[in-house]
């Protein structure tokens, strides 16, 4: 694919890039359109670069959430074993999910590939591969409140801690028979399997509570976790503006960049506004990115922090939009006490993310603002023409 595909869903769900009928690569988004855009914009790690190379299409699969969008994304990777999956790692440290078959009250079991072996298929149900430990875990938080198991001894005699915070069905007092625990379990297959029109149905008519829960999931416990884990897959660069005036003359604005959450000085820059009016921060800001997204051998940011409310963050979202550019953009208001300042028509999702990155973002503005007055007390050795 040589231009990045268009009308893309903000909605979570899973892509697959393919070879014609082979599939090269799946990953999952919590906001597919923003996930995707990032294989366009240059600056790729080599693997990645050579699986966008060598794809010839682009496959979306939309979720209800990031929980169904993980649970979807490892059961296609199961089913296909992408080359660009499993480059530069083997099954053996993929993490699966088992589930047996055999015990009264069983309950998830995480292990790693190679421990597999140990494991007979006539005796578990098996699910997998996942990449990320944190994610698995934080997913089984959100599937237990809607289908509770037990990780307790059966009939102990007294309540478990999950029974009292309601994740155990209160195997530990003997208030489930083993029926009904295995319907539960069974429920919970359904859903790690995908079948989720299937459980729908099953659940309107045995458990309308549950069908309700599921219809209604919050993950929002995984969408920091996503975060931290989209970090470590994708380059996380975070560049941050700031508009500075010296002895109210010259007005300079400045960019610093934050790279996997440390700082990139050799990335910073330092513009000296042409064209927009004095004490105009608002064009100066415009400038600043039409100038900087010139530079198109510059690394493009994951997300874009400006100094700045409402009024900064709707000009700079519109001057954005005209240069054709999706990257998100945050604002933070010093005059609201520091508040996040989002652009109309931001995800929800998206929005969550940002927000729970926002220690980071006060650290990129701080920078932004120490560098800006620095730079203008010496010698400008880094203005970009």
């Amino acid at each position: 694919m040589k231009n990045k595909p268009k009308n893309l869903p903000n909605s979570s769900g899973v892509y697959l890039f393919k070879k014609k009928s082979e599939i090269l690569y799946v990953g999952r988004a919590i906001n597919l359109k923003n996930r995707v855009s990032q294989y366009f914009r240059g600056n790729l790690n080599p693997r990645i670069k050579e699986m966008v190379e060598n794809s010839d299409s682009l496959e979306l699969k939309t979720t209800s959430n990031l929980l169904e969008a993980i649970i979807l994304e490892a059961n296609l990777i199961k089913k296909y074993w992408p080359k660009y999956n499993i480059k530069d790692r083997d099954n053996r440290s993929f993490l699966y999910l088992l589930i047996s078959k055999k015990e009264d009250f069983p309950k998830p079991i995480i292990t790693r590939g190679r421990e597999l072996e140990k494991f007979k298929s006539s005796d578990f149900e098996i699910f997998g591969p996942y990449q990320s430990l944190a994610l698995l875990k934080n997913a089984l938080k959100i599937i237990r409140r809607i289908f509770p198991y037990s990780t307790c001894k059966p009939n102990q005699g007294k309540p478990c801690f999950d029974y009292q915070i309601g994740l155990c069905p209160g195997t530990c007092l003997g208030l489930i028979s083993k029926k009904d625990y295995r319907k539960n379990i069974n429920n919970l297959i359904l859903f790690l399997k995908g079948e989720k029109q299937k459980l729908l149905k099953k659940l309107e008519k045995e458990n309308p509570q549950a069908l309700k829960a599921l219809q209604h999931i919050q993950d929002v416990a995984l969408i920091s976790n996503f975060e931290q884990d989209l970090k470590k897959q994708a380059y996380y660069r975070i560049e941050g503006y700031d508009i500075s005036h010296l002895a109210g003359k010259e007005t300079y604005a400045s960019m610093v960049v934050f790279e996997n959450g440390f700082l990139n000085k050799n990335e910073y820059r330092l513009f000296k506004i042409k064209q927009a009016p004095k004490n105009d921060d608002l064009r100066a800001l415009g400038e600043t990115l039409k100038r900087r997204f010139t530079h198109k051998e510059w690394r493009f940011p994951n997300l874009i922090m400006i100094d700045g409310g409402l009024p900064q963050v709707s000009y700079c979202s519109l001057v954005l939009k005209s240069l054709n550019i999706s990257i998100p953009l945050v604002g933070i208001s010093k005059y609201q006490n520091d508040k996040l300042v989002f652009p109309k028509g931001i995800s929800k999702n998206l929005k969550k993310i940002i927000e729970s990155s926002k220690s980071t973002l006060l650290k990129v503005r701080e920078e932004a603002h120490r560098f800006a007055n620095k730079s203008s007390k010496r010698t400008r050795e880094k203005i970009v023409q």
